[in-house]
């Protein structure tokens, strides 16, 4: 892994080279295998939260990694394309638009002190600028390259905090082509629903049923091209005990085993309906 300048890692895959890098100030990771017409994101795996910050947030490391979503990336590493964030959302929330990506409150609790700084909020927002301007020259360099792709924007949810019976998989669409992309989307729900988990751990699937696609990486690729589908897929958080902090490796890892086959699959089947 290479430590690369944005200037030099959009330069790279406007060149179509294979390379894996972390971003010059740390905020991120990408990396390309092979230019292939899909790839996978996990943008709130990360749990880095800068050091000047600490002194003024209320919320406790614990707090920030319940609402964070470890071992997304994990999850999808196998894969040819991977871009990854590599902060807490608590930071910036690389799920929400730039005006709304820094907290004052999380989850109604107060999340600062002492208001942040407009120097604080800028040294965020920078490295969320910076994140968006990869991903916008990557999937411009995918649609060029392939007339059509598909990303898996891998998320996790707490489901323990709800009420009511919660599914193991949730696809949020609302903000997608329906009509158009229905049955790919029906066909991805479906497939998760096959999937095999230890302990004794159901894979039900639902869309729309806990969250509904309504994040900002959704969005933004959706409304700046039209020739890609962002499955936003969410797992309930059966990989690890989200009260205790303890991470299920064997559940991680199954998981992982079983979209290194069904991403691929499913993602060339969506390739195959939509390529011009």
């Amino acid at each position: 892994m290479e430590k690369l300048s944005v200037k030099d890692i959009i330069s790279k895959i406007a060149t179509e080279e294979t390379f894996e890098a972390v971003s010059s100030d740390y905020s991120f990771t990408i990396k390309i295998d092979d230019y292939v017409p899909y790839a996978c994101a996990a943008i709130h795996n990360g749990h880095q939260f800068r050091k000047e910050l600490w002194s003024n947030c209320l919320h406790t490391a614990y707090n920030r990694w319940y609402e964070e979503d470890p071992e997304t990336k994990t999850m999808v590493a196998t894969h040819p394309i991977v871009i990854t964030g590599c902060d807490s959302r608590f930071e910036y929330d690389l799920n929400r638009a730039p005006e709304e990506a820094v907290f004052e409150t999380a989850w109604g609790k107060q999340l600062w002190k002492e208001p942040l700084s407009e120097t604080m909020k800028a040294k965020s927002l920078q490295k969320h600028t910076n994140f968006y301007k990869v991903t916008h020259a990557l999937i411009e360099t995918l649609e060029r390259k392939f007339g059509f792709c598909t990303v898996y924007d891998m998320h996790s949810y707490n489901w323990k905090r709800w009420n009511r019976k919660v599914p193991t998989w949730n696809l949020g669409t609302t903000n997608l082509d329906n009509k158009r992309f229905g049955n790919v989307i029906e066909d991805w729900r479906q497939s998760l629903s096959k999937i095999k988990l230890p302990n004794d751990i159901k894979s039900t699937s639902k869309i729309n049923d806990t969250f509904y696609g309504n994040g900002y990486f959704l969005k933004y690729i959706t409304k700046n091209f039209k020739n890609t589908l962002v499955l936003a897929t969410e797992i309930a958080k059966v990989y690890c005990d989200e009260y205790e902090q303890v991470i299920y490796p064997e559940v991680v890892n199954a998981v992982k085993e079983e979209l290194k086959t069904r991403i691929p699959k499913h993602a060339l089947e969506v390739y195959v309906a939509f390529k011009r």
